[in-house]
């Protein structure tokens, strides 16, 4: 997670122009120059103290938030439903109910909405920050909301498999307050908060709707060469140990400013000069966004060592969630391939944190081909933007009024998705665009089918470099058994309490905010002082050539930071490599001996392939059984297997929408049977599709004029995205025959047939 992303600074790629603008505004200025330099000096002098002013607010701010019990940054009211420290295995996580805005309609049939925020150094709130959030897209959108916070402080003896029983017990108990919705409650997990929801829901599928995983890394191993360095931080500290140490020094604590400076440290030109420079020269306007992000980004929890412990060697160096390596305290495994709902993964190539092999690599490891995927009836669609940063994610408006806004319209087109892979894409409205009116807002959302092949195609490791990664968790084993035998009993023995308050709170994340405040006794006078320089305020021109020189300095000293970030990273990837590489280490951590894998897939489950294999079985006799909507479903399916059209649209949802309600509401069918009813006729289409059109007929009624109505529901359907072309248009031509037929003849033409 990197810190506030600040505007674009003055380009330095060209230096040498840039040199020669600097020179040619300084012969301009030459003859008032003694008056823009006492212009800029009285700006600057200004800026200085109002600056200071902002980090003094800053630090009082962040005192102030240590008093309150339950921190957050939530911009919407909400009402307390379960406090977890009430539960049998007491958490610091409970539920809210968002209390929608005035005037904001919420409609109770609308399946519900349950952010997550990752509890990973930072407080709760910033999936609920602003109006245009996800907790704002879902609210406006109609759907009930809740909102899953925690405490600053961990309850004791508290683990992260208590957290995940305690998370089920909240989907429960909003899946209970809605069970009158048409959908179970859709789940928001961000960053860590993604794979903490996924282990959820592989524990209990039984519970959940789809999940929106919003920068979740569920694979740490996986990235490319130059790319992503901070899944080289285990290997370069040796494994686990440290983790052990700072919870033995914490007294049973972990301090979650140590992740957010392991955060801060990826971007060192944004964290020690570009964010406070774009407050500084900017000090009119910019305040109170910096103090706005600064209210979350500045008051660490803390987490019981347990718990960090378990992530660092499960997730963060072991890898083990998507290898199915994990298993609870009663012994199941926590296999992802469990969940039953959609699965949507929302990254971005601009997120240094979680890069799109990190968020879909797990996928791979899962699932060997795409026939696997769709047997297994997992359905998972992916979602890639270009250059939006890890945190903009969550926060940023213009991602909240696109993707999560039509993400949240369409969760209902997602949850009865047919298995398999697919990746959303985003069709902006024109004059051009097929039944505009049928997709709210200015874009429509596709779903279009791709394979694992799409994925490997992203980049990841070979096996030389999967090996590396092993090897690291390996020694991590060793050098984790060393600290624990020989150093932890030392350490605890000096450790202590008071020891571990003084420690986090001398830590450079935490001092600094505690020196730019009122109390610090060097402070007295800053605030009476930026109010008589808010009253003398006299702002430089901007074609002040001292103010050109300013930005000209700051973008060499970020260009000077990134080189320094640069050649750092490409220390620690090339230490990583050689030093994990070894033939010789390898084979003392016992890599190289024969029949060892580094990378292990996920292991057979024999229950669950007998079960898929009693359900084919079933289906292969439930060919010929059905009515009018399954046979509906199977030639809108028949039709989107074509080359053309392997793709689901909310055009086509909207129509399918349309039809439902046309239905009288005692006679309408869920949208839990609908979905049913679309993964069964997609499993039959899978077992055999020659003989499942032949079969077809047999499932339409005899009325020639239901058929008339049916085929046009059909038709409606698959041309809401525009006229059939291709292969498409043959088979809708061949589903226009079979439904215009009687369907006597039909079945003995399909009895000839078999």
């Amino acid at each position: 997670m990197t810190e506030m992303t600040v505007p674009a600074q003055p380009a330095t790629a060209d230096a040498g122009k840039q040199a020669l603008g600097l020179y040619s505004a300084w012969l301009g200025a030459m003859p008032n120059l003694a008056q823009q330099a006492q212009s800029y000096w009285t700006d600057a002098m200004q800026r200085s103290v109002l600056f200071l002013d902002v980090l003094r607010q800053r630090g009082n701010e962040r005192n102030e938030r240590l008093l309150d019990l339950a921190p957050h940054v939530l911009s919407f009211d909400f009402e307390p439903l379960i406090d977890g420290r009430t539960l049998e295995r007491p958490v610091n996580y409970s539920l809210l109910r968002i209390i929608p805005p005035k005037g904001w309609e919420i409609d109770e049939n609308k399946r519900p909405f349950i952010v997550f925020d990752p509890r990973a150094g930072h407080g709760p709130g910033i999936g609920g920050m602003k109006q245009d959030s996800e907790i704002g897209v879902a609210l406006k959108a109609g759907h009930p909301c809740y909102f899953v916070t925690f405490l600053p402080n961990p309850v004791p003896g508290q683990t992260i498999e208590d957290v995940c029983r305690a998370e089920a017990h909240f989907i429960a108990q909003v899946g209970a307050l809605h069970s009158h919705a048409d959908g179970k409650p859709a789940l928001i997990g961000n960053c860590q908060a993604g794979w903490q929801i996924m282990m959820t829901s592989a524990l209990r599928p039984d519970l959940t709707g789809p999940l929106l995983l919003a920068g979740a890394p569920l694979s740490y191993w996986a990235g490319v060469r130059g790319k992503n360095p901070l899944r080289y931080l285990g290997g370069a500290m040796g494994g686990t140990w440290l983790t052990s140490l700072s919870g033995d020094l914490g007294h049973g604590l972990f301090d979650g400013a140590l992740l957010v400076s392991n955060f801060e440290n990826m971007n060192p030109s944004n964290t020690l000069w570009k964010k406070n420079y774009n407050v500084y020269s900017r000090i009119d306007s910019e305040g109170p966004r910096f103090l706005e992000f600064e209210r979350w980004w500045g008051t660490p929890v803390l987490l019981n060592a347990g718990e960090i412990q378990y992530i660092t060697d499960n997730l963060f160096v072991g890898n083990r969630l998507s290898q199915g390596a994990m298993h609870d305290s009663a012994g199941r495994r926590i296999d992802l391939r469990n969940i039953t709902s959609p699965i949507v993964v929302f990254c971005s190539w601009g997120d240094d944190i979680t890069p799109p092999q990190q968020a879909l690599g797990w996928v791979l490891d899962l699932y060997e081909d795409d026939e696997a995927l769709a047997t297994g009836g997992q359905t998972i669609i992916y979602s890639m933007h270009q250059s939006i940063g890890h945190l903009g994610i969550f926060v940023s408006a213009s991602v909240a009024n696109k993707e999560h806004e039509e993400f949240t319209r369409s969760m209902d087109l997602i949850d009865v998705l047919p298995p398999g892979l697919y990746e959303a894409v985003f069709i902006e409205k024109d004059e051009n665009l097929a039944n505009p009116e049928l997709a709210d807002g200015k874009y429509v959302l596709r779903f279009e089918h791709r394979s694992l092949e799409d994925l490997r195609q992203l980049g990841g490791n070979d096996e030389a470099d999967e090996r590396r990664f092993a090897t690291v968790a390996r020694l991590s084993e060793i050098n984790q058994g060393l600290y624990r035998t020989y150093a932890s009993p030392l350490v605890r023995a000096f450790a202590s309490e008071a020891g571990a308050d003084m420690l986090r709170t001398l830590h450079p994340y935490r001092l600094r905010y505690e020196l730019f405040s009122d109390k610090n006794p060097f402070m007295q006078g800053v605030a009476q002082l930026a109010e008589k320089v808010r009253a003398e305020r006299k702002p430089v021109a901007q074609d002040n050539v001292f103010l050109a020189l300013q930005d000209t300095i700051s973008a060499q000293i970020t260009t000077t930071l990134d080189m320094y970030r640069d050649l750092r990273d490409m220390a620690e990837e090339n230490f990583f490599v050689h030093m994990y590489g070894q033939p010789l280490l390898q084979t003392l951590v016992g890599l190289r001996a024969d029949h060892v894998l580094a990378k292990r897939r996920i292991g057979r489950d024999i229950a669950r392939e007998s079960a898929v294999a009693k359900r084919n079985e079933h289906l292969a006799t439930r060919m010929a059984e059905g009515g009018s909507l399954e046979a509906v479903v199977r030639a809108m399916l028949y039709i989107g297997r074509s080359q053309e059209l392997r793709a689901a649209d909310e055009r086509a949802f909207a129509i399918l929408r349309e039809l439902r309600h046309q239905v009288p509401a005692d006679e309408r069918l869920s949208l839990y049977r609908f979905k049913e009813v679309v993964q069964e006729q997609h499993m039959i289409l899978q077992l055999n599709e020659e003989l499942a059109v032949l079969d077809l007929p047999q499932l339409l009624p005899r009325d020639p004029a239901e058929r008339a109505r049916d085929l046009d529901a059909v038709r409606r359907t698959v041309t809401a995205a525009g006229a059939l072309e291709g292969e498409a248009a043959q088979r809708m031509a061949r589903i226009e025959a079979l439904f215009g037929s009687a369907p006597l003849e039909l079945a003995a033409t399909v009895k000839e047939h078999v």
